[in-house]
Formats: structure tokens, sequence, C-alpha cells
């Protein structure tokens, strides 16, 4: 463990606090990192990259650049390892090489040899413990035209929704 002066941005200033500061400590998990900050000090510690076996890793499928970037990021930034694929094909060719994806969240409308949807199912059918979400910008989705315990989401959606959800069809 290395030690560095300073303050890593989002924790919050507890050292000005007396009560607080006497031999009190603060854990968190910061950009994929343990942080231990030894109050009064004006140390963290900060460990090693939190085990790759925590992260979940999620199949991002997207046709649009900027949209499958904007996405990637915030996972990435909520502590997910992701995978990017521009269509169907793409996707496949993850998923047959990176046995650890537990989500998929996938675009409706791309070129290929699919669309999401058709993707949805061919994921279920063929690595049926994937979670998956849907999502489109173009058209509104029942729940009965997806995979059984599939998401919809309708673009523009707001990532903590997205976050959340992942979170949920994980737990569930």
């Amino acid at each position: 463990m290395s030690r560095l002066a300073g303050r890593p941005p989002g924790l919050a200033d507890l050292s000005k606090s007396p009560e607080i500061r006497r031999n009190a400590s603060f854990v968190d998990h910061f950009k994929g990192f343990r942080v231990r900050h030894e109050l009064g000090s004006g140390h963290f510690d900060y460990g090693t990259p939190t085990d790759m076996t925590d992260k979940i890793a999620v199949l991002v499928v997207e046709d649009e650049p900027l949209v499958r970037l904007d996405i990637a990021d915030h996972l990435t930034d909520e502590g997910f390892e992701v995978f990017e694929a521009r269509n169907a094909d793409d996707a496949i060719a993850i998923l047959e090489r990176e046995q650890g994806i537990r989500i998929m969240f996938t675009d409706i409308d791309m070129p290929g040899s699919m669309d999401g949807l058709k993707l949805s199912m061919a994921v279920r059918d063929r690595w049926p413990p994937i979670r998956i979400i849907v999502t489109s910008g173009h058209r509104t989705v029942e729940t009965t035209d997806l995979p059984a315990g599939s998401l919809f989401f309708p673009k523009p959606y707001r990532h903590a929704d997205v976050v959340r959800s992942m979170h949920e069809l994980l737990a569930g």
C-alpha cells in the first residue's frame, strides 16, 4: 500500500471535527480502490485495486459511438468492468471470448445481422445466466417482447436508474 498526502475528490472532509478526528479512520471505495483515511493525519491509504472478481462485467451494445462511450464511461466510473460492441455480431464474438459477462445492455436499432431484440433472444438461449437490459429511443417495447426477466429503458435514460436496475437484476 502506498500512502499519499491529500484528499481524493468526492470524499468528505471529516477531519475538521474534533470528535471524529481522535483515532478515527474512514474506509470507502473510490474509483475501484479501497481507500482508508486516518482522520487528522492528512494521509489516505490507496490499497490495491479492488479484486477484479468484485467487478461486475457488463457488455454494452450500441452502434452510436458517443452514446456507447457515455454509458460505458459511467458504468466504469461506477465500478463495472465494461466491454463494448457496436453491433450484434461484435457482441456475440465478445460473449464467446469473455466468460465472465453477467449483464448485457443493448440498443434495439443497429446495423448488422440482427437487431437488439433478436440479439437478446439469442443471448438468452445461448447464455441463460446473463441478465439483459434493452434500450431504444425509437420504439417502446412491451415486456412480452423481451426475454424473460429482461428490462427495457426508453432513451434518454438516467444513468443512475440503469445502474440501480443492473444491481437489482443480479440480486433477484
